[in-house]
């Protein structure tokens, strides 16, 4: 079997940084030798590995999924022996994300002159503070392996989550856009050839009608339409760069929560995202104020920031997490409870995850009734908006052999 030579940093019982080159037939052989040696590993990579890099063409975008796969993959490699660095190494290498790479070879290279995993993620915003607390508690406590993976499950269950709002969205959004372009396409390319011909028999058009022609003549004119598109592009790009400012959440959140159809779908979502992290985070160990702090300003919505605001207040004054809930509607009365014996049988890490997993298939469920509810109702608005213009079209027809005579 073909050998490579690899260097291997290591560090003694004694704490000493030792540096050597070992020729074996694998890296899992180069750990077995220097735990053999009485040497804890560091770092080990090959030594030709500098000619062996590829360049990585992705996304410049980390988004929840990478991070996922990343958390996933970094537990399952520490669980196989390697060193942390050798991890980063191989998870640059193969991630598609040009940006995570790029991220994961800096942090490799801080933690070569002593940072901590916990301080260059906390360096960098494209990792979240639950994410970033959770790996502290990992490296402090010895369990990094076991945190990576509740932060992996966590951030699947995230993903999950935004994949079945998103297919309960996309189909009404879609339906929506179709209208829309139906209705643009009648008014400027269709009522005008309808326009010309009612013109051609003279009288006055049906009140209907006639709104539908003035609303082609204003559609057509590049007076009106040029502004109302470059109208709707700004505020679109406006809220785009507000949509975390405070003031404009403390007006749009609200409203959210209060939707027909999507509030209560999003509501329990949030308290699904909020219950779930929190269980993580307790479950790693970090304090409890800590851990409410972070769960408020990551849990998406601003009326739930607020609720565990007054939260956090009163456990900092020594109460429980259950009280001061029960003045907030956001929570029900179901949840509220579930907290309360978690906090009085000393299992709250435990309830939390529970209220997430219901709250998990409470999404599932109501998102495909709204899936199958949803679908014939955008199918009959639609071919209301339709027939009602073509009806509209139609009308003066009746009146024309009169108009002739």
């Amino acid at each position: 079997m073909t050998q490579t030579d690899y260097r291997v940093r290591a560090r003694s019982r004694q704490g000493r940084l030792v540096e050597q080159k070992i020729k074996a037939a694998s890296e899992a052989e180069v750990v077995s030798r220097i735990q053999q040696l009485g040497l804890t590993p560091i770092a080990i990579e090959s030594a030709n590995a500098g000619w062996n890099r590829e360049i990585t063409l992705g996304s410049r975008r980390v988004t929840t999924k990478d991070l996922a796969v990343f958390s996933r993959q970094f537990a399952t490699m520490l669980a196989s022996g390697l060193p942390i660095l050798r991890c980063l190494a191989i998870l640059s290498e193969q991630t598609e994300n040009a940006r995570l790479a790029e991220l994961l070879d800096q942090m490799r290279v801080e933690i070569e002159k002593g940072s901590s995993l916990s301080e260059t993620m906390a360096q960098r915003k494209e990792f979240p503070p639950l994410m970033v607390s959770m790996v502290r508690a990992g490296e402090v406590g010895g369990f990094l392996e076991t945190t990576m993976d509740q932060i992996a499950a966590s951030l699947e269950a995230d993903v999950r989550l935004r994949s079945k709002i998103k297919a309960a969205l996309t189909y009404p959004v879609a339906v929506g856009i179709i209208a829309v372009l139906i209705v643009v396409g009648m008014l400027i390319f269709v009522v005008p050839i309808f326009a010309s011909l009612f013109d051609s028999f003279g009288g006055a058009l049906p009140a209907p009608t006639q709104f539908l022609v003035d609303a082609s003549n204003v559609m057509k004119d590049p007076r009106f339409f040029i502004p109302a598109i470059a109208v709707v592009t700004a505020v679109a790009g406006l809220y785009r760069r507000n949509v975390r400012n405070p003031k404009l959440r403390a007006v749009v959140d609200p409203l959210k929560f209060r939707l027909p159809v999507f509030g209560g779908l999003l509501q329990k979502v949030a308290i699904a995202r909020l219950t779930r992290n929190l269980s993580a985070l307790l479950r790693a160990g970090v304090p409890i104020l800590t851990a409410l702090d972070i769960v408020a300003d990551t849990s998406g919505n601003l009326v739930v920031t607020r609720a565990m605001e007054a939260v956090k207040e009163s456990v900092r004054q020594g109460s429980g997490i259950a009280k001061p809930l029960e003045s907030q509607t956001v929570f029900p009365d179901m949840v509220v409870q579930m907290i309360a014996v978690g906090e009085t049988t000393g299992s709250l890490d435990e309830m939390l995850g529970r209220i997430a997993d219901f709250y998990d298939q409470e999404v599932s469920a109501t998102t495909e009734q709204l899936t199958a509810l949803i679908e014939p109702i955008m199918i009959v608005v639609l071919g209301a908006v339709v027939g009602s213009m073509i009806i509209t079209m139609y009308l003066p027809i009746f009146n024309i052999f009169e108009l002739i005579k």
